[in-house]
Parts: structure tokens; C-alpha cells; sequence
């Protein structure tokens, strides 16, 4: 597996102690773990001159709570997923730039152009988009796969045996796609289906963990194991004899992005960081580092053919993805009672 790049919050703190932040020749980074090449940040520093420091998190929610809890400032981009990116906007925590102040900005694919949660593309350019379902060991449970019960209602050969993400909005997306309702719903006895789904599957799973997702596959801590598509990749790939779900009832699809945030310290590094990202040849090192897909024009070309032919990255024709929806406040107050009381 390559090398990652992972620095905690202490680390970046004592990295930003030592230089002023609106120094010239700086780049701040809060980004996913494990989701960006030390080769790919080392190649931008070289290229232009600037010292990259980045910081990481496991879940949009954390994200989003760390930036509203007095980090907005001290970062210059980060990378939420599609419906983060639209409440982000919305509680007025985006920067936004004109196409001229992106060279490449003709090199995002025009379907990644005019997106619902960026619409002509202001303030974010595409990262890498993938699928969230599970992987299950076929050394520990050879049926069917292709459904949802795998969480939420397992054979008994896997209860005690399921990773589920730490991530609030795809966990609820999942539990609504299981029971056929709406993401969403303002139904009070669909709100009370989905508490009741998740309460009741909560004793067959072993952990809610996003950071260790990959890992507890590769150890058989978890025969099951709800995950990233390329995470799924990856832990085929250190030995997990997993295969990845496509399930009937659908599964999560979703386009991580790198925004310009508000208050930026370094903005013009930060543009052209965005700029370097939407170069074909970079988006596709970081595709190959990440093995999930770029959103990028001509990065084909420059793929490994063995990350291009993923099953992860080739979900079947019909398949049911969907994207996460934004709520609205009201609901998401309800979601947000519902997780807590799953984390307790």
C-alpha cells in the first residue's frame, strides 16, 4: 500500500505555531484521512513554492462541528461531501471565485459542472466521487450479499461481526433506503421506523468507526464491514478476501469536493492548490492512490488499468445509488437525536 500522508491535530498545531499563518508560500489542508498522496502534495510544493501542512478528520459532521467550534481560519480548503458542501454554504462558511481565477476549471467534466450543491461551480471543484455500501468476507459467509439486511438484519454467522460508519448522514441514508421511505421524511412514524431499525440492529454490530473501517476487515475483527468503495479496494488489496455490495435496496453514492473556505488565510494558494488538483495527470495520481474516481476530464489516460477495472468502481446498471440529501432543520434536529442516541 502507498505511503499516506496522516497528521493529527497536535501535529498541525505545532507546525502552524512555528510560522505565521498569512505568511506567503503557505497551504492549510483539512481533508479526510488517509485520502491524499504524500507524493501528490510534495509534487504541488515543489512546483510552486509553498509549505503544505494538512489536518484530518473521519466524517463530514466533524468536519463541519470543528470549522463552526472556531477552526474556520486556520484552514484554507477542505473536502466535504455533495450535501455538506450545500450546507456549508448555507451557514455562510464558503468563499466563492470566479471560473477565471481557474485555468483548469474547463477540465472538470461538465456533468461535476452544474451540481445541485454548487451550482456553476462557486466556492468547490470536484475531489473524487465513489459509493458507500459494505464488503463482507467470503471466507465467513458465502450467500447472497446484494441487500441491506447484511446490516440490519445479518445472518446469524455474522451478528457480532459489523463495522458500521461513524457518519451520520450515510448510516441514515442506508436505514432509509432498508425500510423504502424517503431520506428525509417528515413522517413521525417513518422518523420512529428508522430509530427503531437502528436500535434494533445496534447488538449485532461490533462498532460504529469510520477510521478503522479498512482495518478491522483486514484483521477479521469484522467479517462485515460498511465502507467506502475504495477503502473496500484497499482491503482486498492488504489481504481481506472481501467483496463489495451492490445492494437491491441501493446504496450511497457521492462526490467528496475541495472547497474554498471562508476566511481563508492563504487564498491565492489555495486557488491554485484547486488548479493543480484539476490537471489530469494529478487527479489521476490521486485516483490511483485513492481508487475511487475523479471528476476530471483526460485523467483516464494516466490511470493504472488495474484501479480503472475495480468492481468497486464499476457498480451494475442498475444499480440504486443515491446521494445523501441536506434536511431540512427540522428533520435534521430529529437525525441528530436519533444518532446520539445510537452513539450512547
Amino acid at each position: 500500500m502507498k505511503h499516506m500522508l496522516k497528521l493529527g491535530a497536535s501535529a498541525l498545531a505545532l507546525m502552524l505555531a512555528t510560522s505565521t499563518a498569512h505568511a506567503e508560500g503557505k497551504l492549510s489542508i483539512y481533508n479526510w484521512f488517509e485520502y491524499m498522496p504524500k507524493e501528490l502534495l510534495d509534487k504541488f510544493s515543489a512546483e510552486h513554492g509553498i509549505e503544505v501542512t494538512m489536518d484530518t478528520y473521519d466524517s463530514n459532521e466533524s468536519m463541519l462541528a470543528a470549522l463552526k467550534a472556531g477552526k474556520l481560519g486556520s484552514y484554507d480548503v477542505s473536502v466535504p461531501g455533495d450535501y455538506m458542501v450545500k450546507i456549508m454554504a448555507s451557514e455562510g462558511l464558503l468563499d466563492t471565485f470566479s471560473k477565471d481565477e481557474l485555468s483548469n476549471f474547463g477540465n472538470i467534466e461538465p456533468k461535476w459542472v452544474d451540481v445541485s450543491f454548487d451550482p456553476g461551480r462557486k466556492s468547490s471543484i470536484p475531489y473524487q466521487w465513489g459509493s458507500t455500501s459494505f464488503a463482507v468476507n467470503r471466507d465467513a459467509f458465502s450467500g447472497d450479499i446484494a441487500t441491506t439486511d447484511m446490516i440490519f438484519n445479518p445472518p446469524a454467522e455474522l451478528k457480532g461481526k459489523i463495522n458500521v460508519l461513524d457518519s451520520q448522514g450515510e448510516v441514515l441514508a442506508f436505514a432509509a433506503l432498508h425500510l423504502g421511505i424517503p431520506q428525509c421524511s417528515t413522517d413521525r412514524e417513518q422518523l420512529k421506523a428508522v430509530n427503531d431499525l437502528l436500535q434494533n440492529a445496534k447488538p449485532h454490530w461490533a462498532s460504529i468507526s469510520s477510521d478503522i473501517a479498512k482495518d478491522v476487515l483486514v484483521s477479521r475483527e469484522a467479517d462485515v464491514g460498511m465502507i467506502w468503495s475504495g477503502f473496500s479496494a484497499k482491503a482486498r488489496e492488504e489481504g481481506a478476501n472481501v467483496e463489495y455490495a451492490f445492494p437491491k435496496q441501493g446504496y450511497v453514492v457521492w462526490m467528496d469536493n475541495v472547497v474554498l473556505l471562508k476566511d481563508a488565510p492563504n487564498r491565492e494558494n489555495a486557488l491554485k492548490f484547486m488548479n493543480f488538483l484539476l490537471e489530469p495527470e494529478n487527479a489521476a495520481t490521486l485516483t490511483n492512490f485513492a481508487q475511487y474516481t475523479a471528476g476530471v476530464s483526460g485523467s483516464g489516460a494516466f490511470l493504472n488499468p488495474t484501479v480503472a477495472a475495480l468492481p468497486e468502481s464499476n457498480p451494475p446498471a442498475d444499480g440504486n445509488g443515491v446521494f445523501v440529501q441536506a434536511c431540512s432543520e427540522e428533520v435534521q434536529k430529529v437525525y441528530d437525536t436519533i444518532w446520539t442516541n445510537l452513539k450512547k
